[in-house]
């Protein structure tokens, strides 16, 4: 979800990548049913692993896992503490929707307004 709302609401300051620790083999159909509901298209996207990525490459990462990630030391990290909807309700998969569009948007206002540092905590003055 996350990804396909960063591609629409802020493909001009993200390129977005997601990946999941114990990714599905293909997208969930109630996540295309209710990211449809607000005109988000998910297209082609299929699930990958994290384990498939190299976290270095990229600007931040953000955990929604509930789970620590290996090989991100040195990379801007930000938690967002999301309910995962797999095996619930409809109505819980767009209350997750929903919290995960205002934590992107959120994240894209900062970067619109120059309010993201890119560099790890460790290496800012």
């Amino acid at each position: 979800m996350a990804e396909a709302m960063a591609r629409k609401y802020g493909s001009d300051v993200i390129v977005a990548y997601s990946a999941g620790t114990s990714p599905a083999l293909q997208s969930h159909a109630t996540t295309r049913a209710v990211l449809a509901e607000t005109n988000i298209d998910l297209g082609d996207h299929m699930p990958r692993r994290f384990a498939d990525l190299n976290p270095k490459t990229f600007d931040i990462v953000v955990n929604m896992s509930g789970s620590r990630l290996p090989g991100v030391e040195g990379v801007p990290l930000e938690t967002w503490e999301v309910e995962d909807p797999m095996g619930r309700s409809d109505e819980t998969f767009r209350r997750t929707r929903d919290h995960i569009e205002m934590l992107v948007m959120r994240l894209i206002l900062r970067i619109r307004a120059g309010k993201f540092d890119s560099r790890p905590a460790t290496s800012r003055q």
